[in-house]
Order: C-alpha cells, then sequence, then structure tokens
C-alpha cells in the first residue's frame, strides 16, 4: 500500500512539473469550446400530444357482427409511418420546405434534417402519443407539427376505410371463384350419379350390403324350393297309393266313416259344454240339432248303399284332392325356380361388378369431399362479405376511432437547444481534464528523477546515498512566485467561465 501510494505521489509530482503546459492546454480547450457553445443556434422545439380513444360504444355492441380491426395495431404503424419518406414529402410540400431544395442532394438533406428533428412517442400511457420537431425557426416548428399531426388523424382513419375496402374486393373475387367451383363440383356429382345410379354408397346399402343381403336371398329361395319339391314328390307318392274311382260301397264307408268322427268330435264338445250349461243352453240345443242331421245323413248313405248292390263306379274325392295339391306344387315349385333364377343373375352382376364397386365409391367419396369443401367455404365468404359490410357502413356512418387534441401544436419561448450551462461547464471540465492529461503524458515522455525510488527505477543500480539540496531565501522567494502565478492563471480559466455563465445569463434573459 506504501508502495502503491508512492507510485501515485511520484506521478503526481512528475506531471507539477509539467503544470504550465496543462494549464496551457486547460486554456486553449476552454477557449475554443466556449467560443464553439456560443455560436451553436438556438433551436426552439413545437409539441404536441394527441390522444387515440378505441373504446367506442358499438364495439361491444357490435362484436361478433362486424370486422373488428385491430386499430391499436394500425395506430402504432401509423406512428412509424409518420417518419417514413412519402410522408416527410408530403410534409416538406406543407411547410414549403421543398422550395429551399434546388437540387437532388439538398432535397436528400432536406429530409434526413426532418427525419433526424422529428420525435414521435408514447406519453406516459396508452393511446396518448406526443409530436414534436426541434428547428431554428419556432414558426417553422409549429407549422411541420401541425402538418404531422394533420397526416396521423387522416392517415389512420384513411387506412381503416382502405383496409375494408380492398377487403370487401378480395372476398367478392374469391366468392366468385368458388361460386364457379361450388357450381362444377355439383354438376360433376349429378352426372356422376346419373351414370352410376344404383350402384351409388347408400343406395339399398351399400355394394357389400347388397351382396350379403342377395346371397341369403338366394339360399332361402332355395330352400324354399327344396321344400316345395319335396312336399310335391310326398303328394305324388300319395297319389299312387289312391285309386282314382271307388265303388259306391266303398264311398259309403268312407262317408259313414267321416261322419261317424264328426259325430264323435261333436259329442265331445257337447260333454264339455254340459260341464258348464244345462241342456236347455242354446249351444247344448244347436249341438244336439247338428248330430241329428249327421245320423239322418248316415241313415240316408246306408239306404242308397242297399239300393245298389251291384258296386257303381264313383270319383274317389281323396284321389282329386292330391291331383289339385299337386298342382298347386308344381306351380310353386316353378314359382320358385324363376326366383331362384333372379337372384342367381343379380349375384353374378354383383360380383362381376366387384372390381368396379369400390373404385365408384372412392370417386363419389373424393366428389363429396370436394363439394364439401367448397361448399363449407363459399358459406364462409358469404358471411365474411356481411361482416365487411356492415363494418364498412360503421366506418363511414360512424367514428369508430376518436382523435382528441390534448395540446394543440406548442414553441416556448426558452430554446430547447442548446442547454449552453452544462455544455459550458462540461467544457470546463474538460478542458482541466485535457490539461492534466497533457502534463501527465509530457512527464512520462520525458522522466525526471524526483526521488530515490525513480532513481534506483530508472538505473538499477544500488543507492549508496543522497545529497540534500538547501533552499535559500531567493530560491524560496521564486517558488512562492511561480506558484502564485499558476494559481492566478487557474483562478482566471475559473473566473473567465464564471464571465462567461453570467454573460449566457444575461443574454438569455433579455431575449
Amino acid at each position: 500500500m506504501d508502495q502503491l501510494l508512492q507510485q501515485i505521489l511520484g506521478y503526481v509530482k512528475a506531471a507539477w512539473g509539467r503544470r504550465w503546459w496543462g494549464i496551457a492546454v486547460a486554456w486553449l480547450v476552454c477557449v475554443v469550446g466556449w467560443t464553439w457553445v456560443l455560436s451553436i443556434p438556438d433551436r426552439y422545439q413545437a409539441s404536441a400530444r394527441v390522444y387515440v380513444d378505441t373504446q367506442t360504444l358499438l364495439k361491444p355492441l357490435l362484436s361478433g357482427l362486424a370486422a373488428e380491426p385491430n386499430v391499436e395495431q394500425q395506430i402504432k404503424l401509423m406512428t412509424r409511418q409518420l417518419v417514413s419518406r412519402p410522408t416527410l414529402e408530403k410534409v416538406a410540400r406543407m411547410t414549403d420546405l421543398d422550395v429551399t431544395a434546388k437540387t437532388p442532394e439538398q432535397t436528400e438533406a432536406m429530409l434526413n434534417g426532418l427525419s433526424s428533428k422529428i420525435s414521435i412517442a408514447n406519453a406516459g400511457r396508452d393511446n396518448l402519443y406526443a409530436i414534436s420537431y426541434q428547428d431554428a425557426n419556432p414558426d417553422l416548428a409549429k407549422k411541420v407539427v401541425q402538418s404531422l399531426l394533420t397526416i396521423f388523424v387522416e392517415s389512420s382513419l384513411g387506412k381503416t376505410r382502405q383496409d375494408i375496402s380492398s377487403s370487401q374486393r378480395f372476398i367478392e373475387e374469391q366468392l366468385q371463384q368458388y361460386q364457379q367451383k361450388l357450381t362444377d363440383a355439383e354438376n360433376a356429382l349429378k352426372e356422376f350419379k346419373q351414370k352410376h345410379i344404383g350402384m351409388m354408397p347408400g343406395q339399398g346399402g351399400g355394394y357389400y350390403a347388397k351382396l350379403a343381403e342377395t346371397t341369403a336371398q338366394l339360399r332361402q329361395a332355395q330352400l324354399d324350393q327344396q321344400e316345395a319339391v319335396n312336399r310335391r314328390n310326398q303328394l305324388k307318392r300319395q297319389l299312387t297309393d289312391e285309386e282314382p274311382e271307388l265303388t259306391a260301397a266303398a264311398a259309403a264307408v268312407s262317408t259313414n266313416s267321416e261322419i261317424d268322427g264328426r259325430i264323435q268330435a261333436l259329442e265331445k264338445q257337447m260333454d264339455q259344454l254340459r260341464l258348464q250349461f244345462t241342456d236347455l243352453h242354446p249351444d247344448i240345443q244347436a249341438t244336439k240339432r247338428l248330430i241329428a242331421k249327421l245320423e239322418d245323413q248316415k241313415k240316408i248313405d246306408l239306404a242308397a248303399k242297399k239300393a245298389d248292390p251291384a258296386g257303381t263306379k264313383i270319383q274317389n274325392p281323396v284321389y282329386q284332392q292330391l291331383t289339385i295339391a299337386i298342382a298347386e306344387a308344381d306351380a310353386t315349385v316353378a314359382s320358385l325356380g324363376a326366383r331362384v333364377s333372379e337372384y342367381q343373375r343379380r349375384l353374378v352382376e354383383l360380383r362381376n361388378a366387384s372390381n368396379m364397386i369400390p373404385q365408384i365409391e372412392q370417386d363419389y367419396t373424393q366428389l363429396t369431399r370436394d363439394y364439401d369443401v367448397y361448399r363449407q367455404n363459399y358459406d364462409a365468404l358469404l358471411k365474411r362479405r356481411e361482416s365487411v359490410t356492415m363494418s364498412g357502413e360503421i366506418e363511414s356512418k360512424t367514428d369508430t376511432v376518436d382523435f382528441r387534441v390534448i395540446d394543440p401544436p406548442f414553441v416556448p419561448s426558452k430554446p430547447a437547444w442548446p442547454n449552453r450551462p452544462l455544455l459550458l461547464s462540461l467544457v470546463t471540465v474538460g478542458g482541466l481534464v485535457a490539461g492534466i492529461a497533457v502534463a501527465f503524458l509530457l512527464s512520462q515522455l520525458r522522466k525526471t528523477v524526483t526521488d530515490r525510488r525513480v532513481l534506483r527505477e530508472l538505473t538499477g543500480l544500488p543507492l549508496l546515498g543522497a545529497v540534500s539540496r538547501v533552499e535559500t531565501e531567493e530560491t524560496k522567494k521564486r517558488k512562492r512566485k511561480g506558484l502564485f502565478a499558476y494559481l492566478a492563471t487557474l483562478g482566471s480559466l475559473l473566473l473567465a467561465y464564471g464571465g462567461v455563465l453570467i454573460a449566457q445569463f444575461v443574454v438569455s434573459r433579455a431575449g
């Protein structure tokens, strides 16, 4: 720590030896800097504040019905476009700045100057913007801010209307295209259905459902046909056991046997009725009368048998019934055969179409999918068109964005630039720092021995001793005069700085 302190003291002593060079450099820097600061022209700043109100009453009422543009994003974009070249050219025309530019180089320099002096910033809260511009001419600065404010308001409103108009044109073009696509898809679907009628998916449960249904119907028809053939053969076998004609006696026996069976059945029925009713009940009386008639018929048949003992031939009723039943069975077998043939034909057609049906279903699915997509997009575009149309009506008949000028363009009497007291102070401090730096650099470039430590470092030899210098009165008096002169020179620099500040204050108050 002591060594570092001694080193620092050594540097200070060395720089102190070059103090007059340092004070000269400080005076030079301060005089040049003060002259430059005092020669800087004044610039006045014109500013204005505008508030953009996007929370209108119609916004919540028309939510979902009309298209809602992102007004905040548009306004942020407009604030950036205010420093674009087209906007700067428009401002130059509105403020007659373009008249001063005679050549393309001058025009470019004028526009660059405009861009560098314009400031657009958020004024501390949402949708509150501050527009400012600095220029040596306060009236020109005010005109520039007023022009920027006008362009900001008009461009923001016109941008929304332009976006709505372009959106309407785009949607109308898309609607026409999708309408044509939808019409073409409908025609293609109609022609496909007409060409492949009966083979479409969903008609009769589809191809594979038709195939399974036809196969089941064929099997059932074949089963029914086999049953009808078996029944017909059974009837034919029964027919071979019957005689076409019977004698009267055999017929009578057969008839009597039938009558006896009926009589026995009626007697059993009458016994059941007597368990519930008396003999006077109408059902019992009717059964008795029927039994009596059957008894009379039996007696008549027996009398006929006795009257014709030769045995006259008559047709066998059982044979006739079997013949009729066989004819009906033949008709049933023929009908079922035709049905089996038809089902076999249908089954062959379905199997022959087995390679074509899946392709038809695939083509139909593709057509319907394209049609559904076109229809959905067309319906969506129709809704969007109505939404954009309503948005256009709202934009043209109401104010969706309200611009409120909080502070109109204003130019203070005091210039905004430069801050001369601050700049003069910085120049003075800079001059002093520059003087100290020059003195230190000169002391390092041309080193002098200030103490024994420096001597040892320079020579690298051991120090055997040192001879002290005895200051005389004349030498001390000369050093004091030099110190007073240096302090006077430094004090005069500070006094000059104070005088410049006072003069600047007086001039600014007088202005």
